[in-house]
């Protein structure tokens, strides 16, 4: 979220606590419901499941979506879930929820903190936990779901509730697609999801029109040398010397070879090469991360570390049999989120006047990654949005900023989100949107 004042915080902070909430037949209604969302969440939470994996997750939430009268089909690109229920004409609406929980233990202490252990695709034994805060997303859905079936009689329209696995590894959107998302089943109009934030006060709702996360390649280089003996490197090609000089150069494809207004990110996260002091391998793995907002700068990177690899490779005299083999990870692609700038601003204002000014924030955009953006992206004419529920109790967020302390982040064995906030106000900002969209006679 576009950062906030202290001033800004305390009397917002004065407003959210010190102000009797005026009468609201949604809000007071979800807040009814919260002792029930409750016992969902801390289930979810204390029973995750890895990408791919989430075979009990999705039945729970599948069952739940049955006894509300969904039409609900399990098992569509994996574990995913499709609940359509069509109540008259109108526009079309989709809201997603991920499932997948990442591959850490957890050090919240809570009552409820996950204790489960799996193994990930690569063999290794792991804790699981929900990091990210996908349990509030699916348990903020399964609150949308209940309201919005409660005031059938005030929309008119096609509701289609997903749930989708492998967020984390950028899977499931493709996966879902590919399993006829949008063929077998009605094709939105309109779609929408919410993501909880570690760097915001829980309750507050970030919104960014256009871009709101990036693209995110993973790049693999494996600088291919010539070893030998460390006492001898004129007899060899030192392939980590050629990777070190790998590294350097890149750092110039974002300081100069793009816009300077235009963000971009090439980052190194692993280097490994040999296992000896005395000896010099005769290979080098490179793990990149690259991050862009649109496909053109996202061309450029690429090109650009194809270019540089080889250059450098060249110039250590290489031979063409051992350059560097560059692999850009596909598989593991997450296309950058661009929110429909009109919808976006439209349905910021909706939360602006049912929230408040100081609860709803234009965020700027993040380099995260979301597969979210696969859904517009394969339709450009549908509208598309997701928006931010922050998660960090006041109290909290007020004194780590006195003391100057880190927070901690999304993916940290540590995140405990303020879970009924964000599940109250995700829900009850889903389903005020999703009632604007479809009212009757609009």
């Amino acid at each position: 979220m576009r950062m906030i004042s202290k001033a800004a915080l305390v009397a917002a902070s004065t407003v959210l606590l010190c102000t009797p909430a005026q009468a609201d037949p949604l809000r007071d209604a979800i807040q009814a419901d919260l002792p029930s969302l409750m016992e969902i969440y801390r289930d979810l939470h204390a029973n995750p499941e890895l990408s791919g994996e989430e075979f009990q997750t999705a039945a729970k939430l599948a069952a739940e979506a049955k006894r509300l009268g969904f039409d609900v089909t399990e098992k569509v690109g994996g574990t995913g879930v499709v609940a359509v229920m069509k109540n008259g004409d109108g526009p079309t609406v989709m809201v997603r929820a991920d499932m997948d929980a990442l591959p850490l233990v957890e050090k919240t202490g809570l009552p409820f903190a996950s204790k489960v252990r799996a193994k990930t695709r690569e063999g290794n034994d792991t804790g699981v936990m929900h990091a990210c805060g996908h349990d509030t997303h699916m348990t903020g859905w399964v609150g949308t779901a209940r309201q919005l079936v409660a005031r059938k009689g005030e929309w008119s329209g096609t509701l289609v509730m997903i749930l989708q696995p492998a967020e984390e590894t950028g899977e499931g959107a493709k996966a879902m697609l590919e399993d006829g998302l949008y063929t077998r089943f009605p094709k939105p109009d309109y779609v929408m999801a919410f993501h909880d934030a570690a760097g915001a006060p829980a309750g507050f709702i970030g919104y960014s029109p256009g871009y709101a996360l990036a693209n995110v390649d993973s790049v693999d280089i494996e600088v291919r040398g010539v070893g030998g003996h460390g006492a001898y490197p004129h007899t060899t090609k030192d392939p980590i010397v050629v990777a070190s000089r790998i590294v350097g150069a890149l750092q110039t494809l974002v300081s100069r070879e793009i816009d300077p207004q235009d963000p971009a990110v090439v980052t190194v996260g692993s280097f490994q090469a040999g296992f000896k002091h005395n000896i010099i391998p005769d290979k080098a793995n490179l793990l990149l991360t690259v991050r862009s907002y649109s496909d053109e700068t996202r061309a450029k990177l690429l090109d650009g570390i194809k270019r540089i690899t080889k250059g450098e490779a060249v110039t250590a005299g290489l031979p063409e049999d051992r350059m560097p083999i560059i692999r850009v990870r596909d598989d593991e692609f997450t296309p950058s989120t661009y929110n429909s700038p009109e919808f976006t601003r439209e349905m910021a204002k909706l939360f602006e006047a049912r929230f408040g000014k100081q609860r709803v924030v234009e965020s700027n955009p993040v380099m995260g990654g979301e597969d979210f953006s696969r859904y517009r992206r394969a339709d450009e004419s549908i509208k598309s949005m997701i928006f931010w529920v922050g998660g960090v109790p006041m109290d909290e967020y007020l004194a780590a900023k006195k003391a100057g302390t880190k927070l901690p982040s999304l993916h940290s064995p540590l995140w405990a989100p303020d879970a009924e906030k964000v599940v109250a106000t995700g829900a009850e900002a889903l389903t005020a949107a999703a009632l604007d969209i479809m009212k009757k006679g609009g």
